[in-house]
């Protein structure tokens, strides 16, 4: 039971670093591709705008773009299941969750100062935070014994690793 409740934490961790990940370098990229829209007064209206809001409404106001986009393309990644399109299905997937991340990644850089006045959004954000580094806590030593084992397999090593696989491979036999 110990055991299936570490794989299980380890998993939640790998998808917790996923999305981290993903937000960690899906916004740079979303950074840029608004800096070359030409728009810049409309960018500027908009940073006005939020300023003006109060951090509840900044709240409603950054949920409304995620929730138009993010619907619609849910239900296109469902029809695409419904009519057993799966290739499609998967490409619309990934496709969902890189804009759904980027985009969030946008709105939040736009609106973060007024959301974290909300002592109740500080408190979320500081656990999201805590969250990330014990992601990494559990995450790094997995990380660190599979590059040793991919080290081991390199073909000037492969003789010693398969000596190291065969005894671990006889003690848990005897065990």
């Amino acid at each position: 039971m110990r055991r299936l409740h570490r794989t299980l934490l380890l998993i939640l961790a790998m998808l917790f670093l996923l999305e981290a990940w993903l937000w960690d370098r899906l916004a740079p990229v979303v950074a840029r591709v608004v800096h070359l829209i030409p728009l810049q007064g409309l960018k500027d209206g908009i940073r006005r705008f939020v300023a003006q809001l109060s951090p509840p409404a900044t709240l409603v106001v950054a949920a409304i773009p995620l929730l138009a986009l993010s619907v619609p393309l849910k239900f296109l990644e469902l029809y695409t299941i419904a009519t057993g399109q799966w290739l499609l299905a998967i490409l619309v997937l990934v496709f969902v969750k890189l804009v759904g991340v980027g985009v969030t990644a946008f709105i939040f850089d736009a609106t973060r100062d007024k959301l974290l006045q909300m002592a109740w959004f500080a408190r979320m954000y500081d656990w999201f935070v805590w969250a990330r580094d014990w992601a990494h806590a559990q995450i790094d030593p997995v990380k660190a014994r599979v590059r040793h084992y991919l080290r081991l397999l390199k073909p000037e090593r492969a003789g010693r690793f398969w000596r190291l696989f065969l005894r671990m491979r006889r003690r848990m036999q005897r065990a």
